[in-house]
Formats: structure tokens, C-alpha cells, sequence
């Protein structure tokens, strides 16, 4: 469940859900997705591991605590007219919200050009190479030169309002297991701040991440459905890994998914934490979107022009005894304003199912949080079955607008300041269902379902920045960065595939960049590829999952533990035993490693010689029911003094065909 939402499906819900065919998405086939015409694209970002930010000379990777800042700024956002003459939606609804945003700033890590009082330095050289090489590795086509232009970012997260960006490479395409997918480009740009809070008026963020090299890969609407959304997104994250030059951890790798169904509009669920995220949030946004539909169509003989409809409101202060419900009566005792709505022709619209535990409502109910910054509770509505006022105080409020049988109503409350621009943006979203669905950004949650975060930007964010020059990029320079790209991730999971790897350790060894690592001990060391994947993509794995990783460890000390082992004829899978102690003291050396563990060295002649005592011993000992148990337990009374000294496997086989003398 949405803690912040609370789920109040309404009268309407199940019914409206049925209409519209809605399945979990475990049960939907690509023929469900292809009746409602499933399609998605990604924008992935990544931040780049360079020393300095990429207009700038400031540190880039340090990251200050919520209550370390060395000074706070403070800034409004207003709307201007374009050279149209025009404002734009973004900027207006941005302005609605009347937020104050505060910088909070570390002297470490931020300088005036993040506050844009000085013009940007030459573009962080480090970070173009690396994007150039990302490029190459995506088969994109790089362009001749590099303009930098100005994103418009009108929610206040970058202090100038704009961010510098510039394409690197147009027209690319990656290999999925199934399918290519297509890019329509790479760009190198700047990251925004950290958000610290945003509550009712007042936004804060934290500088230090601000100004980051970050690149940003944008792909065609491909994907036909959830999986594929998921495997494109994990394939371009696991592609900028292979590089070793990208930042991993919380917060270095976004991705924002775009999704629409036949007749529908794109809809972008921004800031997606986790790829595990994206099946059920594109999938039920690309219901949502059906489900909208479904409501227009329900709507379209009360007008043919939307701009005509309107609603109809009333403060209730002076009635606010005909309402007997326990939250309005505490907000008006603490001075709030209380507004009755009607929504005519809307009977049956706001309890519509429109996406898991969500109905028409939320969207109304979303909008009103973001734009007119109110805090919950602040809305009840008359199709809800919980949490709302008995019958009669319905009854009453349909009185006092002049109700028709086929209308519905909200009731809305909050500071007084706010109620103009709450019954602005109701009108202004049911006006919305009558034409489908609204272009917008949403925000995410981890059960699949998504909030309204903002309006869409429109195509025209973008224009060229006066204080960058174009940067050529040349042949011979490119041609000195094509060594640097590593092989593609399609050519290292069909080399995994032909070492016979198994194939459930992949998302493991890409997500972590392990290829080079079990490559080299294959090569150089000799090792088995099968035994040398499963280590790291299982064993590896189980290890940071259960134990305290120590800062001093990284992954090269694994080739010099196998190293070891094999110098000291001492066979690989002890290695599992000592990679333990190794992940938490990885100063110990492994000789200390071998003693803390109580590893001896035993012939393998002295350990084969034990099986017949054993086998005797099972054969007193045994049960009934103990019949083909042997061997499991010879080899486990045999296990720690073989480890490391034979081969389980081999010892398994010597056990199995062992025969006692006649």
C-alpha cells in the first residue's frame, strides 16, 4: 500500500476494472498487451566517475550529510514569455505552487557557477572521453561537433532553471536476448541538486551532487512490454558498467520510463529507483491510461468542448453542522477553509478504477497535493466507501449545490491561501477526462502504482547556451578513445553462455562489472569457467549478503586469493571458506587467512584411505530407511579435512565407485 495515499477505491471500482479488462500482470499476455497497445521507451541516466563536476573544478562524488551546509540560498520561481509570446505549461503550474526553495550549500563541494553567478568553465575533458566511449560501445553515431544547450528544469533542483546538456551520439541500437532496440541518442550533462524535503511551500535540496557529470540514454518506444522495458533498461546500465568508469551505489543510476497505450499519450514515471520496479509500474500505467480512456468515452455526451464545462463550489463554513465528519469538524476548528464541489455529469467517474487501489479520485487527489501544496487529509469525495461522512451529510451537500442525479462531489479543505488554486486545479483535471490522457510526469512507489508529479515539458525546453562554444570532435580523436571500449555486454553474455556459466549468475556478474575479473582468472590462471562464474555470481553474491564488506576490499583481491591457492597446490574451492574472512579483514594475509580458518594440509591418499572404515561404519549403523544415504555421508564426515585438498566432485565420484576388497 501507498503510505502516503490512502487507497479508497470507491463504489465504482471493481465494476469499472472488469470493463476495462484489467489483469495482474502476471497473468497478462503479450496478446493483453497487444490489444491495448503496449509501448515504452527509457531516458537512463548514469553519473560518470571523473575528479571534477562538468562545468566547473569542484570535487565531484562527495556527498554532505542533510544537516552539513556552510550557507543557504533562497530563490523563487516565476514564468517569462517566450519569443512566442507564450508561457510555458510547466513553468505556470510550477508557478501555481508558490514554493520557496532553499539551497542548502557546502563551500567543498559548490561555487558561484552552481548559483549562476559566473559563467560555465570548458567542458570537464574526462567525462567527454567517457561519454564519447559509451557512445561507441552503443553503436551510436557521434556527431561532428557538440553544442550545449539549456534543458529547461523549472522544479527548482537546478538553481539556474536549466540544464547544460549536449548530445554525443545519434541513431544507435542494442541486442537484447530477443530483439534490438533502437537509441535516439546519448547526452552528456550536468545532475541536479539532492531533494532534502518538500512539504506544503517550501522545497529544499543539498548542492553536492549538482553539476555532476552525468550521460543520459534515450531509446525508441520498442518495448512491447513490461520485460523487455526492464531488460532494455538492465542491458544500458549493465553496458555503461562494463566501462569501469561510471558510478555505482544509491543514487548514481536513474532511470525515467516512458509508457502510453493505443489511443493514449506519453506518460513518464520519473526517478525510478530500481529496473525490479519497471514491469508493474509500466504495466499499470499503461492500463491507467486505458482506463482514462474508458472514462472519456463515458464523458463524451455531456459536452463536445471541454472548456465549456465547469463546476460548481461553495464554502461550507456557515453549514458546517450538516456535516457530521470528525476531519472536517477539526479543520474548521484550526481555521481552515472548507469548499463543497459538484462535478456535472461525473456520477461514476471518480470511483473508476484507474490503477491498482486507485480510481479517478486520486488523480484529482494527486494534483491537488502537488499544485496547490496540500497536506493530507484534504479531501473526501462522494463515491468513496471508507473514510468518509455518513449519507446525509451527502445529501445535504447536494442540496446546497443544486445537484443533479448524475453529478459528484468533493469536498476540499486547507489554508484559505491555497482554496483558489485547489478548485482551479480540480476543474482544470476533470476538463482533462474528457479528451484522455493528460501528458504528465508521475512519480513512482515500489508497489507499481504512481502519483502525479508534474506536467509534462514541452518540446521547446531546449536552447542553445550563449556561454558555451562548440567543441569538435575530430576523427583522429576519436579514433584514440575506440581502444579504450570494452567488449559489448550481447558478445559477453553469449561468451558466459559458450563457457557454460550459469545463466542465473549473469544479472549478478554484468550489474557489478565481474566479466573482465573472471575472464582474466580463466586466462591467466587456468581455472574453470564454470566453477569461476558460479563463485562470483553465487558465492560472491552470498558473501555480500551476509557479511560486513570491509571498505579496504575490492573484487582484484579474489584473483590473488585463487592465485595463491593455485601456487600453494591447494585446490580452488577452499576459497569459498576463505573469501569470507577476506571480504571483512582484507588486510590478513592468506597464509594468517588458512589458520584462522583450520585448513591442514592432508595427502589425498591419506583422505581416499578412510572411505572404507566409513563405508563399514554406515553399513552398522544404517537404517532402513537410510538406503542411497552413503555417500552424502561419507562426504560429509570426510568434508573439512578434503576441502581444499581434493576436488568434492572427484571425491564424490571415488566415493560412489569405491568396492570393499572381496
Amino acid at each position: 500500500m501507498n503510505k502516503e495515499y490512502p487507497l479508497n477505491p470507491g463504489k465504482n471500482y471493481e465494476k469499472t476494472r472488469q470493463e476495462i479488462g484489467y489483469v495482474n500482470r502476471k497473468a497478462a499476455t503479450q496478446e493483453i498487451y497487444d490489444r491495448i497497445g503496449f509501448r515504452s521507451g527509457l531516458e537512463v541516466h548514469q553519473q560518470l566517475r571523473t575528479r571534477h563536476k562538468l562545468f566547473c573544478k569542484c570535487p565531484a562524488g562527495i556527498y554532505q550529510a542533510p544537516e552539513e551546509y556552510d550557507a543557504e540560498l533562497i530563490r523563487h520561481m516565476r514564468p517569462t514569455l517566450s519569443e512566442l509570446g507564450e508561457y510555458d505549461g510547466t513553468a505556470l503550474m510550477e508557478f501555481k505552487t508558490r514554493k520557496e526553495i532553499i539551497y542548502r550549500i557546502s563551500n567543498e563541494t559548490a561555487c558561484t557557477y552552481d548559483v549562476d553567478d559566473t559563467p560555465p568553465f570548458s567542458i570537464d575533458r574526462e567525462a567527454l572521453d567517457i561519454a564519447i566511449e559509451i557512445s561507441l560501445l552503443s553503436r551510436l553515431n557521434i556527431v561532428g561537433e557538440v553544442h550545449i544547450t539549456r534543458k529547461q528544469y523549472l522544479d527548482g533542483s537546478i538553481p539556474t532553471g536549466f540544464q547544460r546538456t549536449g548530445i554525443i551520439g545519434v541513431e544507435g541500437e542494442i541486442d537484447l536476448k530477443n530483439k534490438k532496440i533502437r537509441l535516439i541518442q546519448l547526452s552528456l550533462e550536468e545532475d541536479s541538486c539532492r531533494e532534502v524535503s518538500d512539504i506544503r511551500h517550501t522545497r529544499i535540496y543539498r548542492t553536492d551532487r549538482l553539476g555532476m557529470p552525468l550521460i543520459e540514454t534515450v531509446t525508441y518506444p520498442d518495448c512491447t512490454n513490461p520485460e523487455e522495458v526492464r531488460e532494455a533498461c538492465d542491458y544500458i546500465r549493465f553496458l555503461n558498467r562494463s566501462t569501469g568508469k561510471v558510478r555505482t551505489g544509491i543514487g548514481t543510476g536513474r532511470q525515467d520510463v516512458n509508457v502510453s497505450c493505443r489511443g493514449g499519450s506519453r506518460v513518464e514515471i520519473k526517478g525510478v529507483s530500481h529496473t525490479s520496479w519497471i514491469p508493474e509500474l509500466t504495466h499499470n500505467e499503461c492500463f491507467r491510461q486505458w482506463a482514462l480512456l474508458s472514462i472519456r468515452d463515458k464523458l463524451k455526451d455531456i459536452t463536445d468542448v471541454p472548456e465549456e464545462w465547469k463546476l460548481k463550489s461553495q464554502e461550507l463554513h456557515r453549514h458546517i453542522h450538516l456535516f457530521p465528519f470528525q476531519e472536517l469538524k477539526e479543520a474548521h476548528d484550526s481555521g481552515q477553509k472548507i469548499i463543497g464541489v459538484n462535478l456535472p455529469g461525473f456520477r461514476g467517474i471518480l470511483s473508476h478504477f484507474t490503477q491498482p487501489g486507485q480510481c479517478f479520485a486520486d488523480e484529482i487527489l494527486g494534483r491537488l497535493k502537488v499544485i496547490a501544496c496540500l497536506e493530507l487529509p484534504f479531501m473526501i469525495h462522494s463515491e468513496s466507501q471508507t473514510a468518509t461522512m455518513p449519507q446525509e451529510g451527502w445529501i445535504a451537500l447536494r442540496n446546497l449545490l443544486d445537484a443533479g442525479d448524475e453529478d459528484a462531489q468533493l469536498i476540499v479543505w486547507g489554508p484559505e491561501e491555497d482554496m483558489a488554486t485547489a478548485v482551479e486545479s480540480v476543474e482544470e483535471r476533470c476538463r482533462m477526462a474528457f479528451t484522455g490522457v493528460p501528458n504528465e510526469t508521475r512519480k513512482s512507489f515500489e508497489n507499481g502504482t504512481t502519483i502525479f508529479e508534474r506536467v509534462l515539458p514541452g518540446a521547446d525546453r531546449m536552447y542553445p547556451d550563449t556561454d558555451s562554444v562548440p567543441i569538435p570532435l575530430t576523427d583522429n580523436y576519436i579514433d584514440k578513445l575506440k581502444p579504450n571500449v570494452p567488449e559489448d555486454v550481447i558478445t559477453r553474455y553469449h561468451r558466459m553462455k559458450e563457457w557454460g556459466i550459469p545463466e542465473d549468475t549473469y544479472t549478478f556478474i554484468h550489474r557489478r562489472n565481474l566479466y573482465p575479473l573472471i575472464r582474466r582468472i580463466i586466462e591467466e590462471l587456468g581455472l574453470d569457467a564454470v566453477f569461476t562464474g558460479a563463485f562470483m555470481g553465487h558465492h560472491l553474491k552470498f558473501v555480500e549478503g551476509h557479511y560486513i564488506r570491509s571498505d579496504e576490499f575490492h573484487e582484484e583481491m579474489i584473483f590473488d586469493l585463487l592465485k595463491f591457492l593455485r601456487d600453494q597446490d591447494i585446490h580452488e574451492e577452499l576459497a569459498q571458506t576463505m573469501l569470507p574472512v577476506l571480504f571483512e579483514h582484507p588486510k590478513m594475509d592468506f597464509d594468517s587467512i588458512l589458520t584462522s580458518i583450520g585448513f591442514k594440509k592432508i595427502s589425498r591418499e591419506k583422505i581416499i584411505s578412510g572411505i572404507p572404515f566409513l563405508k563399514r561404519k554406515f553399513a552398522v549403523s544404517r537404517r532402513s530407511d537410510d538406503a542411497g544415504k552413503e555417500i552424502n555421508w561419507i562426504m560429509g564426515e570426510l568434508r573439512k579435512q578434503a576441502l581444499g585438498n581434493i576436488g568434492l566432485a572427484e571425491l564424490s565420484l571415488i566415493v560412489r565407485d569405491h568396492q570393499e576388497p572381496k
